[in-house]
């Protein structure tokens, strides 16, 4: 019996013995983790006491705060940052589609500042500002090891004034500068176009303004062409797109979708997930699609291509896209500034992300470097180097008795419009590519229904 106890209590020490073993290190694990945070709080109280007491030169406390801020911030990735109130307030005023600058969208990697995409009509494009350009000095100035804001802050000025910058491009031996004069940036959200029988959508970023542009831009253009039934489809271009707002993307997405998800974005806490869907309604009733994209195109641009990709509503030609995959929230914050802060990742409607991958079109498509003006005129449509002579030419040659007097405009008329779509392909390689397409897919389109209505 006293074997018994003692065996007993030896076994309940034993136990009390093991559980201490096993919580201590827990408990001292939980105990130690608020007071290491505030050491390290400690640790740049006592820094930023140093630097404001002891710097060769006095400091802007102001400025010293805001750029340890956001380099707590710019750690994390290179789409978080810190924005200082005149800062936020530029943002703000750029989402709705007007603001002053050069008109480039732009990242850093490897310590340079990368040029997204310049957009459309704006400085940095009429100056030759090219999609994978580096910026390495902006005035003369270095700016590795610069934060991206720092470096932005470098290109902003006054409308009017001067800029040269530093371009290193891919393909070019050396290094060269470019001079900017910065302007106010009106942008055109979205614009359309006829081509042919092709209407032809531009959209170059994603402001408050880009919906209303493209439902008006199109309205116009289907009008212009004689009505829906006269055009062969849309070529939706999201070249050199830099992105913008998500509600925008989903917009966008939904006018040519009539149900089905359009995208998902995922946080870290599943609750935050959300997923948006199409609503009944195609504003071109179905007609067919290509979407092209590029290296520029990013963010909410490859949100549209996404989700129109994998609905296989539109036929996707070009070259990868950027590969920007994650959402941003802006916090705004007491300073009257805001924290810009990556918060989910987004997924298409197959579920693929496309973070750092990027989009592949399902037509490969490069955009060739312009000809020059000699070769451009040697190869134009209707020269001789182009097209030889033909029967017509030949002196003494029958005539064609087989076509009436209207059949023969008909017939010149797309003849024409041949020579157009030739011309086309040496201004824009690509877009003639996305036109040939839908080309082909209306003159199969009818075959298909004659076969359908012969058979039994």
């Amino acid at each position: 019996m006293r074997k018994f106890v003692l065996a007993a209590l030896f076994g309940t020490a034993a136990g009390v013995l093991l559980t201490t073993q096993v919580a201590g290190p827990l408990l001292a694990q939980d105990a130690d983790k608020p007071s290491s945070v505030y050491e390290q709080l400690d640790l740049f109280g006592d820094i930023f006491e140093r630097i404001r007491s002891q710097y060769v030169e006095p400091v802007d406390e102001k400025k010293l705060i805001q750029a340890a801020i956001n380099g707590m911030l710019t750690s994390l990735d290179p789409h978080s940052g810190y924005l200082p109130p005149e800062e936020y307030d530029a943002m703000r005023v750029q989402t709705k589609g007007e603001f002053g600058g050069l008109g480039i969208e732009v990242t850093q990697e490897d310590g340079f500042v990368k040029v997204v995409s310049p957009i459309d009509g704006t400085p940095a494009a009429e100056a030759g500002i090219q999609a994978g350009d580096y910026i390495t000095h902006v005035n003369g100035e270095s700016v590795l090891g610069l934060t991206l804001d720092d470096a932005v802050e470098l290109m902003r000025g006054p409308v009017g004034s001067e800029i040269v910058v530093t371009i290193a491009r891919q393909g070019t031996e050396e290094p060269f500068d470019v001079s900017i004069i910065r302007d106010t940036i009106k942008i055109a959200a979205a614009k359309a176009r006829v081509e042919g029988d092709t209407v032809v959508l531009r959209i170059s970023s994603f402001t408050d303004q880009t919906y209303p542009d493209l439902e008006a831009g199109l309205k116009k253009a289907i009008e212009e062409a004689g009505g829906l039934d006269k055009i062969n489809g849309v070529v939706l271009d999201l070249r050199n797109n830099p992105g913008g707002l998500l509600t925008q993307a989903i917009k966008v997405s939904d006018a040519f979708l009539e149900t089905g998800e359009i995208v998902s974005t995922r946080g870290r806490n599943p609750q935050d997930s959300e997923r948006f869907n199409a609503g009944p309604g195609d504003l071109i009733g179905g007609k067919p699609m290509v979407v092209l994209i590029n290296g520029g195109s990013a963010s909410a641009s490859e949100i549209v291509t996404g989700a129109l990709q994998d609905h296989r509503r539109a036929i996707v030609v070009g070259t990868k896209s950027f590969g920007k995959g994650s959402v941003q929230t802006v916090v705004p914050l007491k300073s009257n500034g805001a924290m810009r802060i990556t918060t989910a990742r987004y997924y298409t409607p197959s579920g693929r992300s496309i973070q750092a991958l990027g989009i592949s079109p399902d037509i490969w498509v490069e955009q060739p470097p312009p000809p020059k003006e000699a070769a451009a005129e040697d190869a134009a449509p209707g020269s001789a180097a182009n097209f030889g002579r033909s029967e017509a030419d030949l002196r003494g040659a029958i005539s064609n008795d087989s076509m009436t007097e209207d059949e023969k405009r008909v017939y010149e008329e797309e003849q024409k419009k041949a020579e157009e779509s030739a011309k086309l392909r040496l201004e824009d390689y690509q877009l003639a590519y996305a036109i040939d397409i839908l080309k082909g897919l209306s003159a199969v389109r009818p075959f298909e229904a004659d076969v359908a209505e012969a058979q039994p």
